[in-house]
């Protein structure tokens, strides 16, 4: 018996599969699909975008640079002056609703507690690059993963999950689907799946074109829907807002995709071949929660909305990264009353915002008489400097915040990568899964503190080139400010917080 079955290999199943065998789990991973990726996966249909934040989940388990090679994006993305103190000026932005914003104008004084490091934006890349990576990490942790072994049957009582898949039962201590969209996991646990019915129906298509120059680069809104050319040869995007109508069991033929990118673009263009297609919709869902007694979820099972944006596999990832250590801890048996449960606590609302960021959009593009009107409005607001501001913080994932509990401005956030005189940098000090107790003070009585905990949070002390103002800092193993302290470090708040989310000290609980 294992301790962790994930139904689902995919990049959110290969992430939390490796976080919890980091944390000493012993985790397999069901995979539906017999073999390793496949032509949706691999540009340019797989073509995703990957923002900072998940660039930094990445980073802090010694795997960007791994992801950047394999995604053949510019280092220079994801580099760092060694020498900066301060952190420069965000180089990107994504769009809204297609509108596309100047990086210019953010206002970087609207973006506190930032340092430059490794991680400071967004990239390219590709489903399979992402999903090879993860499976390369995982594989070196121990990580057993059955191909061909789609989830058909799932039972649990107080103590064990049994997963019938490919023909055989598996049996875990617990189950985690993260098995997409149509999980089934999702609906043979039982979970709510609730939300808005879709208003278009999406298309992305490598095609052949006998005149391409009727099209233009980029997104292009128009009176009747909103179609989106890249610069990969023939690869085309398209949203028919006909109310999702279109069956998707109905193959994607030339003549029908044609038709449609000639309504929506306004243009007679020809398509001369089709390669490869697949359709969505901008159905938005969400399970009303995450976890049914020993089953949880992660990922597109937990929550499905329209591409727009660029932000579900980058909410998978955080899922992933969120639940992990709480489910090792759980495991293992030392974590404190109710972690588990702050996994839906946290990653739900998170959810739910990029649901109605989705919604947004798509209301901002619906074609209709006084669309024109809505979209000038909205496209002047997003190009001022506190619309585009908005937008980054929205999008880059660098700057949601959990409630825990704390007024304190930089709890509940993501850490700032603070390097040590010596050139160590936090993002290091996290690649294996363990909290981090940060001592910019002179005083050893967090240290002595932290030994209590040795194996659940590293201790690192010593002067660091900018310290923002802080002397201590606990940071979680998912990279989130749990505790934070301006003065001569409290020995007893900085117990307390420990207390909180990593449960008693190794003496109390032997």
């Amino acid at each position: 018996m294992h301790d962790v079955l994930i139904a689902g290999g995919g990049p959110v199943g290969l992430f939390l599969a490796g976080e919890l065998a980091l944390s000493g789990c012993s985790v397999m991973v069901l995979e539906r699909d017999q073999e390793p990726g496949s032509p949706l996966t691999a540009l340019p249909l797989g073509l995703r975008g990957l923002t900072a934040g998940s660039a930094e989940a990445f980073y802090r388990r010694g795997l960007l640079e791994a992801v950047v090679r394999a995604s053949r994006a510019d280092e220079k993305q994801v580099g760092a002056d060694p020498d900066a103190v301060d952190a420069p000026a965000p180089r990107g932005v994504s769009h809204f609703a297609g509108m596309g914003l100047d990086a210019a104008d953010i206002d970087t004084s609207a973006l506190p507690f930032r340092l430059p490091g490794p991680a400071m934006e967004g990239f390219m890349t590709s489903l399979d690059a992402v999903s090879a990576v993860l499976s390369r990490w995982v594989a070196g942790l121990g990580v057993e993963i059955v191909r061909g072994a789609p989830v058909t049957a799932v039972t649990q009582d107080e103590g064990v999950v049994v997963a019938a898949a490919g023909g055989q039962e598996y049996r875990g201590r617990w189950l985690v689907g993260c098995d997409g969209g149509r999980s089934v996991v999702r609906e043979l646990a039982g979970f709510d799946f609730v939300g808005t019915e879709p208003l278009f129906t999406g298309y992305v298509a490598r095609v052949s074109f006998a005149d391409p120059q009727q099209l233009r680069l980029g997104f292009t809104l128009t009176p009747n829907g909103m179609y989106l050319r890249t610069p990969f040869d023939g690869h085309v995007g398209m949203m028919d807002f006909d109310g999702g109508a279109f069956d998707r069991s109905t193959p994607l033929t030339r003549e029908h995709l044609q038709a449609v990118l000639r309504r929506i673009s306004g243009t007679d263009v020809e398509l001369t071949d089709v390669h490869l297609a697949t359709s969505f919709t901008d159905r938005a869902m969400q399970a009303s929660t995450y976890r049914n007694g020993r089953v949880l979820l992660a990922g597109d099972a937990a929550h499905i909305h329209s591409p727009l944006g660029g932000q579900g596999l980058n909410l998978g990832i955080g899922d992933a990264v969120n639940l992990g250590w709480k489910l090792a801890a759980t495991v293992h048996g030392h974590a404190p009353v109710g972690l588990l449960d702050t996994y839906t606590g946290e990653r739900h609302p998170v959810g739910a915002s990029v649901l109605d960021w989705s919604r947004a959009q798509v209301a901002t593009m619906q074609p209709g008489p006084n669309a024109p009107a809505l979209q000038r409005l909205i496209h002047d607001l997003m190009r001022t400097s506190d619309g585009t501001t908005h937008v980054y913080r929205q999008t880059s994932g660098l700057f949601h915040r959990y409630d825990l509990g704390s007024e304190h401005p930089l709890v509940g956030r993501t850490v700032p990568d603070f390097r040590f005189d010596d050139g160590t940098r936090l993002g290091d000090l996290m690649r294996q899964g363990h909290g981090v107790a940060l001592d910019f003070s002179t005083d050893t009585a967090l240290q002595v503190t932290a030994k209590g905990w040795e194996g659940r949070i590293r201790y690192a002390g010593g002067r660091v080139r900018k310290d923002l103002g802080f002397r201590a800092l606990l940071v979680r193993p998912d990279g989130v400010v749990a505790w934070a302290d301006e003065d001569a470090p409290d020995r007893d708040a900085f117990a307390q917080a420990v207390t909180r989310w990593f449960g008693h000290p190794e003496s109390a609980s032997a």
